[in-house]
């Protein structure tokens, strides 16, 4: 995201969504509700809204459809597991509006939900995927005399890892105990997004003074598995979310309120700069002036 420094960068967070919950991020996402607390959006835009997946059902039939079908299995389960993820795909809106906007923003989060398909394994596990182009971004909106909204992407997926099922003890084959019986997708979140050990350049693990591997967080993949997706899908001129950042702890609004300040505070900063300079051009006229 924009750090008042020029740089645009890209940024995507995931997001745990409890079963309570689920509702309400479908019909946020899917555009289902009468008002809005977030007064950004603008439902005279929702048209504008692009699905690269749109939901055939509600997401929770969506799920159960994936469990009978055998596609995914909750068997183990706690009462209380996460059963649903979402992953916001994101980049500042000057980055678009610099771009030529709505058409250029298309483009570039349908190759995101590419990246998307390949992070979550697979464009089954994924119930929606739609990008917002209704969310006004009012503080370039005033700073620019025109309107420019800021488009992103909402992917709702079921986290999923491979899981082998063994041949227990008490089957009678005994030379088939400890064996692969059958390989599922099991839902979980927790082993979906488990740090995973860092590599040098040799390959080999990072390891600690006590001999124990050093552990990249899941979310710095996340982040380095979407910039390098990009980057090689041709968009070379932004750069990776900044490396250490405590976004993913952020809520939406809060997260939101931060962009926008930033954002302001970057206009501002232009808009100083040019009336500096425009002080300076005066003075030179004047001065040039009186010597004629």
């Amino acid at each position: 995201m924009a750090r008042n420094d020029g740089v645009d960068r890209t940024s995507v967070r995931n997001l745990a969504v409890s079963d309570k919950a689920v509702g309400n991020t479908q019909q946020h996402n899917e555009r289902e509700k009468d008002s809005y607390r977030n007064p950004d959006i603008i439902p005279q835009r929702t048209a504008w809204n692009v699905h690269f997946k749109k939901p055939t059902a509600s997401y929770t039939d969506l799920f159960a459809q994936l469990e009978a079908a055998g596609t995914i299995s909750t068997r183990g389960l706690k009462p209380d597991a996460t059963h649903y993820c979402e992953l916001v795909f994101d980049v500042n809106s000057a980055y678009f509006d610099n771009h030529g906007g709505y058409e250029f923003a298309k483009q570039f989060y349908e190759d995101a939900y590419k990246a998307a398909v390949q992070i979550v394994c697979g464009e089954q596990y994924i119930l929606s995927a739609v990008m917002h182009a209704d969310e006004i971004n009012r503080a370039m909106t005033e700073a620019l005399g025109r309107e420019v909204y800021h488009y992103h992407l909402h992917v709702v997926y079921v986290p999923v890892v491979e899981k082998q099922i063994l041949w227990s003890k008490r089957y009678k084959d005994k030379a088939l105990v400890g064996t692969v019986k059958e390989t599922v997708m099991q839902v979980s979140r927790s082993k979906k997004w488990a740090s995973k050990p860092l590599l040098d350049d040799a390959g080999k693990p990072v390891l600690q003074k006590s001999g124990k591997p050093v552990l990249k967080k899941s979310y710095s993949i996340l982040q380095d598995d979407f910039f390098n997706y990009m980057h090689n899908a041709g968009y070379t001129d932004v750069e990776r979310g900044e490396r250490g950042s405590t976004e993913e702890h952020l809520t939406v609004t809060q997260f939101k309120v931060q962009r926008e300040q930033e954002r302001l505070d970057a206009l501002t900063a232009q808009i100083d700069q040019k009336e500096q300079h425009l002080t300076q051009t005066n003075k030179t006229l004047s001065k040039t002036e009186k010597e004629l």
